[in-house]
């Protein structure tokens, strides 16, 4: 058998910028990085069982988004070091970057009064959010997750 690097996984040669510890496709000729991506169901079971305790319980929307928003997480980071591919790094990434950004505003969002919406401080992540995919996608670096 030949050595884990040598061989070719079920998604083909990696595209992505980044590759993590683990040998590729050395468990499994279906998952890269299996034990990276098996890890991620910390990411996404938990957060959808909060999700549906939230919703259950009535509590704000914003706490559903955060919890919806580290499934997204969860399911980027699963796909991407299954795959190792570059589309599915920045489904990996981008997430992350919005998830801060909700998590900011239910952070800032914590004392105040129930069921309102601070608008300027949700136009300034939005604007964030943008500012920084278009940077992203543009320059195909993982800079903000390196710096």
């Amino acid at each position: 058998m030949a050595p884990a690097a040598d061989r070719e996984g079920y998604w083909g040669p990696p595209t992505s910028t980044l590759e993590w510890c683990e040998e590729n496709y050395a468990v499994s000729y279906y998952i890269a990085e299996f034990w990276n991506t098996v890890s991620n169901l910390i990411f996404i079971l938990p957060p959808i069982y909060g999700a549906i305790q939230t919703y259950k319980d009535g509590l704000e929307k914003r706490y559903l988004a955060a919890y919806l928003c580290l499934t997204a997480v969860g399911l980027g980071s699963w796909c991407f070091h299954m795959t190792l591919k570059y589309e599915m790094q920045l489904l990996d990434e981008l997430p992350m970057i919005y998830s801060c950004c909700v998590f900011v505003y239910c952070l800032y969002e914590c004392f105040k009064y129930k069921n309102t919406v601070n608008y300027p401080l949700l136009f300034l992540l939005i604007t964030y959010s943008v500012v920084v995919s278009i940077v992203y996608l543009n320059l195909k670096e993982p800079v903000f997750h390196q710096v």
